[in-house]
């Protein structure tokens, strides 16, 4: 495990989302206390880090990423105290400490907000976006929002439309005003100095809006027919991703390298140019790392990884990617690409080796390492305001967010001692519980750890340069350096592997063979070469 200035680099983080982890008030919601009771769980992973989603005062629309105080810790979690101790006892077992920064907006429940929206002449008048209305009364351009309808919200008080890319309780921050500017600044400071190794960056490249207003163009990706999102309708080259925002990344660079061995993580929510935007991000004085989506939202195939990996390392490039298959924002990837695999035990060992054998740093989201598959819930269970709009065609995030499960025989699995949990404990969940797979060699908890351990002892799986081979069709193979070579089957019929067989590290469906080895469908190995 890494310990030096530089030990983001190629890293593992585990993603909590503290909601969902373990409740120890008895209030059905997970809380900081109850993170430091499993944290013992996520160190015998073998992990480098931490990642913490919001845990900042909320009014809970959008699940703590509606902050409504960014320099103070929401009471359904725990005190300011709770989180100190956290940081502690996770620095005592070797684990660095990330949270989620959400700079970008605030809650509508916001001191500073309330402030601006009662006057156009008042201290925080400027610190949000507003607009006047078009003549008719109509928005001033035709910006969506992520979560459906227009961007903008009336408001009464100032007779003037604000901007909100995500809730209408979400209100965009005005990132032109430098007093914006420097308060987002000093609240990075004063997590800084409350010991935190790092942030995640909410929502990075959505910071500063074209102050001209531009209408977005049209989607320049070809479409049959309308989205179910009109967000998705547009090319937001206007709303979002301005350059101007690179000027303000590298200020919050400057102030996070004033502290010794931190690191800033960047998610790059963007369909259009992925690869290009994460090499913006990433260059010379900008963020250490960015938070790749592209595992997470595109389709699977050997074919696809290949064209992200080869697309992502070309031209020399020598930033750090943060690749993910699984988050509290999309479908565990177990279910979501279940069309491919008849062995869910088998496929969840496959893509821990995948992702934990591929250039650049990882992010695991909690739950991942019991191969846990999405929550099927009804519309009466939604939480997620997603979930809740677009259902049935999107029925939202809440069925990655459900309570871990620790202890399969106890009430709520373990997680929780009341009489009902913010969200349901399903019987698919509780059966793949912590203790369930804690003492079975051949579970996919043993094989996380096991995987985990091979990189953090073998250089090249971590270090190393990645080369992709030719392979058969629905096969994936590359060499990590020189002496490490990676095989998968990600196709549904048994592929045929030409070429040598050496020692192996860890395999499963690997059959070897007179001049190479049959490969059985999610087969793999990872072999010394």
């Amino acid at each position: 495990m890494a310990h030096s200035q530089d030990w983001w680099r190629n890293s593992v983080t585990y993603q909590i989302y503290p909601r969902s982890f373990q409740d120890d008030d008895g209030d059905g919601m997970g809380d900081l206390k109850g993170i430091i009771r499993r944290l013992p769980h996520v160190a015998d992973l073998g992990v480098d880090a931490i990642w913490l989603s919001p845990i900042f005062t909320s009014p809970m629309a959008d699940m703590g990423y509606d902050v409504s105080d960014h320099r103070d810790i929401d009471p359904t979690f725990g005190t300011m105290a709770d989180f100190e101790a956290l940081v502690a006892r996770a620095h005592d077992l070797g684990l660095k400490v990330i949270i989620d920064q959400v700079l970008s907006h605030s809650s509508d429940r916001h001191p500073f907000f309330t402030e601006s929206r009662a006057s156009r002449a008042n201290p925080k008048a400027d610190w949000y976006v507003w607009a006047d209305a078009k003549p008719e009364g109509s928005p001033p351009n035709n910006w969506q929002s992520i979560f459906g309808g227009p961007a903008w919200t009336w408001d009464v008080r100032r007779r003037q439309y604000y901007f909100h890319q995500f809730l209408k309780e979400q209100p965009d921050l005005n990132f032109h005003n430098p007093e914006v500017q420097d308060w987002a600044l000093e609240t990075l400071r004063f997590w800084l100095d409350k010991g935190v190794d790092g942030f995640r960056l909410d929502a990075v490249n959505h910071y500063v809006h074209d102050d001209r207003l531009r209408d977005n163009p049209p989607d320049i990706r070809e479409k049959t027919e309308p989205d179910y999102k009109t967000f998705e309708m547009q090319y937001p080259i206007h709303s979002k991703n301005r350059p101007e925002n690179l000027a303000f990344i590298e200020r919050v660079r400057a102030l996070t390298d004033e502290y010794d061995a931190r690191t800033l993580i960047g998610e790059i929510g963007e369909a259009h140019h992925p690869i290009e935007r994460l090499h913006d991000y990433t260059g010379p004085g900008r963020l250490h790392q960015a938070y790749h989506t592209a595992l997470m939202h595109k389709p699977y195939g050997a074919a696809f990884f290949r064209d992200q990996l080869t697309a992502m390392f070309r031209d020399g490039y020598e930033g750090c990617p943060n690749w993910a298959f699984s988050s509290h924002d999309v479908p565990r990837h177990v279910s979501r690409w279940g069309a491919h695999w008849s062995d869910a035990d088998r496929f969840a060992r496959m893509t821990c080796a995948l992702l934990l054998s591929i250039r650049g740093s990882v992010c695991l989201y909690q739950g991942e390492e019991l191969g846990l598959p999405q929550t099927e819930l009804t519309y009466d269970e939604l939480v997620d305001p997603e979930g809740k709009t677009f259902f049935p065609d999107n029925p939202g995030r809440d069925g990655c967010r459900t309570p871990m499960p620790w202890e399969s025989g106890a009430k709520n699995a373990g997680f929780s001692d009341a009489g009902s949990t913010w969200l349901p404990m399903k019987p698919p969940q509780a059966a793949r519980a912590v203790d369930t797979q804690a003492d079975d060699p051949g579970s996919v908890l043993a094989f996380y750890k096991r995987m985990l351990a091979l990189r953090a002892d073998r250089d090249e799986l971590r270090d190393g340069d990645m080369a992709f081979l030719d392979a058969p069709e629905g096969v994936l193979a590359y060499r990590r350096g020189a002496g490490t070579l990676c095989v998968f089957n990600l196709s549904d019929a048994p592929a045929r592997w030409d070429g040598d067989v050496g020692p192996e590290l860890v395999s499963e469906g690997l059959q070897p063979e007179a001049g190479g080895a049959r490969i059985e469908p999610n087969g793999f190995a990872i072999l010394a070469a």
